[in-house]
């Protein structure tokens, strides 16, 4: 019984070809086509599986390039940078405020926010979009007053496309910020 075993051929079973639809959903496309390509050379020496393994992997590359690219440059999703940006200013002020309430004095740097506030909002999104090391809101202590805007989408400090928090409240003299250009 042994040697027929021995001499029984093993056979391949059929390739894999159904998991490369899973090569249509990027990122996990990308280790399925990986998966499926190591698969095609080690074992089956099939150059269709080894093609939707190839196509899993560009397909994913292709689509986040086209994410990253839209992310950058088109107006649309530039906007949406804007409005977090804004929203994020404007919850900064309760911060520094507050900051001022527990300490009497404003926090000479935006760093200082975290003692209390882990997740306290000094990073400016839009200059993290532009992947500068640099990316916190552009803040100045001056004394009883601060001032404190991001660069805008130019990345540029003191344009006209610089952001500023926008706060409403009736008698503004009670807080500290102030719109210096």
């Amino acid at each position: 019984i042994i040697t027929m075993a021995i001499n029984t051929p093993i056979r391949k079973s059929k390739a894999p070809y159904f998991l490369g639809i899973l090569c249509l959903f990027p990122l996990i496309g990308a280790f399925v086509g990986l998966g499926l390509l190591i698969y095609s050379l080690a074992y089956y020496k099939d150059k269709w599986l080894t093609i939707i393994g190839a196509f899993g992997i560009l397909f994913t590359i292709i689509i986040y390039s086209l994410f990253f690219y839209a992310a950058n440059n088109l107006n649309v999703f530039k906007q949406s940078w804007v409005q977090i940006t804004q929203t994020q200013l404007n919850s900064l002020v309760k911060n520094i405020e507050f900051y001022k309430l527990q300490n009497g004095v404003y926090p000479d740097s935006l760093k200082q926010l975290l003692i209390d506030d882990k997740v306290a909002p000094i990073h400016d999104p839009i200059a993290g979009m532009k992947s500068r090391r640099d990316n916190y809101f552009n803040y100045r202590k001056m004394n009883d007053h601060y001032t404190l805007f991001s660069s805008g989408p130019d990345g540029i400090p003191n344009t006209k496309d610089d952001l500023y928090p926008i706060i409403i409240i009736n008698d503004s003299s009670r807080i500290g910020f102030r719109k210096y250009k």
